[in-house]
């Protein structure tokens, strides 16, 4: 992981990178907000910014939304800075921690902030195959095409893939064609000049002079205008890119990764993709299974979620019960690996005997409607989004869903639910928005309403004791 560390190294800022590094995290350093940004305009790059709290931080963030410059900043102070810690959070610094560092805080803002987890877990022969197909492609310099429906861990494919290429030591960079506005994906890509358009206050390195040498993944990019397919296909035939508002080809060096949720030969014959683009791309193809054609894959990556949330969350580890695992595995998973371990996330905050129970598994049917276990399989939810994604098996003062929610009003229901999920999470309001399926923002705008009605309301926890 790419660390990028603005404030002074002989402080105790400096003792955090030091403790990143020995996580294996590979830090660079700027001492301002002007030399940081000069970093990341020139390609650089980062998965992680940690910013001393007495800096800028909200002008360093603000530049970073202006100039579509997507990284995550944390924000690093004494701990009685109390003042200094609000401003970053609101500034928009995804967590706060306090200096000086404890080793074991850190690790965990690495992991959580931009984990970076490479073993595909799998059991089923269906995935055998498909990664049979991977690591014997990989070492070559193949342009390779990755479909898959969404959540089944394309992107996950293509670092393995890298890891396992020539190319490994290099940089790995990854776009989301879909994330990024159409207007801006071109110098999201190639880089601009200064002054190329609104907003270009200063010359900036694309994505592909920052991958030179390693690998580009294009994310979904079935999702790019056919226009900017041209400009494209001429980058990666010709082996340069021009960046915008700029006349001077920059020659790159780049091993292009591709992924799609949808089947790009069907959208070559509508249009919406150029023809040419797909067979450059398509080299190789690796197609992964959805995960209800891989069922013996359900408990082999529940059992590996549960663990891996229960260290990073500092919970015990509770073993999945049979009841459990047989809710899991006659669930369809529309959103595939990815709903699998957001759905074992909020269950291993939310179990609280020896093993991880029905009473903790939160599933929703093909209409986005929740699945209650057992006996209360039938009993309607709605008329809350909030209740419709969450509720689930959430039981309120050991009662049980119908008892807890007759003669009760939706606001009522919605506002045990969000506090009791607060208390367990210990407090933290970032795994319960998580686990609510609601933002920070909405969460905490729910939680000053009750205190102002004169509810409990449960104390932040430490991850975001300033939020």
């Amino acid at each position: 992981m790419r660390l990028l560390i603005i404030g002074s190294l002989g402080g105790q800022i400096g003792a955090a990178s030091q403790i990143a590094m020995r996580r294996g995290a590979k830090v660079t350093q700027a001492d301002d907000v002007d030399g940081a940004l000069s970093l990341l305009r020139s390609g650089a790059g980062a998965d992680l910014v940690m910013i001393d709290v007495t800096l800028d931080v909200h002008a360093f963030i603000s530049s970073l939304d202006a100039e579509r410059i997507a990284v995550p900043v944390v924000a690093c102070g004494v701990s009685t800075d109390t003042r200094a810690a609000v401003a970053a959070i609101r500034a928009g610094a995804k967590e706060y921690v306090p200096l000086p560092p404890d080793p074991d805080l850190i690790a965990a803002v690495l992991e959580a902030v931009a984990r970076q987890d490479l073993d595909i877990i799998f059991r089923d022969s269906a995935m055998d195959r498909v990664l049979q197909i991977a690591d014997q492609v990989a070492p070559s310099e193949a342009g390779i095409l990755i479909i898959g429906e969404s959540g089944t861990g394309k992107e996950l494919m293509a670092r393995h893939i890298h890891q396992r290429s020539k190319r490994a030591e290099k940089v790995f960079v990854a776009v989301n064609c879909a994330a990024i506005p159409e207007n801006l994906l071109e110098s999201e890509l190639f880089g601009h000049e200064k002054g190329a358009f609104t907003g270009a206050v200063a010359r900036r390195i694309g994505r592909f002079e920052e991958a030179d040498g390693g690998t580009l993944l294009l994310d979904e990019i079935s999702e790019m205008d056919v226009r900017l397919q041209a400009k494209l296909l001429r980058a990666i035939q010709e082996k340069e890119i021009t960046r915008v508002g700029g006349n001077q080809p920059v020659k790159v060096n780049v091993r292009i990764l591709a992924t799609s949720n949808r089947n790009l030969q069907e959208e070559s014959r509508k249009g919406t993709f150029r023809e040419d683009l797909y067979f450059r791309l398509n080299v190789v193809t690796i197609t992964l299974p959805p995960l209800r054609d891989r069922p013996q894959d359900v408990a082999v990556l529940a059992e590996h979620f549960a663990a891996k949330y229960a260290e990073l969350n500092g919970l015990p580890l509770r073993k999945i019960s049979p009841e459990a695992l047989r809710l899991l595995q006659r669930h369809t998973w529309r959103g595939n690996v990815r709903e699998l371990e957001n759905t074992i996330h909020r269950a291993t905050l939310l179990a609280s005997g020896p093993d991880i129970g029905p009473e903790a598994i939160l599933l929703t049917d093909d209409q986005g409607n929740p699945i209650m276990p057992g006996a209360f399989a039938a009993v309607p939810m709605s008329h809350s989004p909030l209740i419709d994604h969450a509720f689930g098996t959430v039981q309120i003062a050991g009662e049980s869903a119908t008892g807890s929610l007759v003669g009760r009003t939706v606001a009522d229901v919605e506002r045990d639910l969000i506090i009791d999920t607060l208390r367990h999470t210990i407090g933290n309001r970032t795994h319960a928005a998580n686990i609510l399926g609601i933002s920070i923002r909405t969460l905490r705008n729910k939680l000053k309403l009750y205190s102002e009605q004169g509810f409990s309301v449960p104390p932040p926890g430490e991850a975001d004791s300033t939020a």
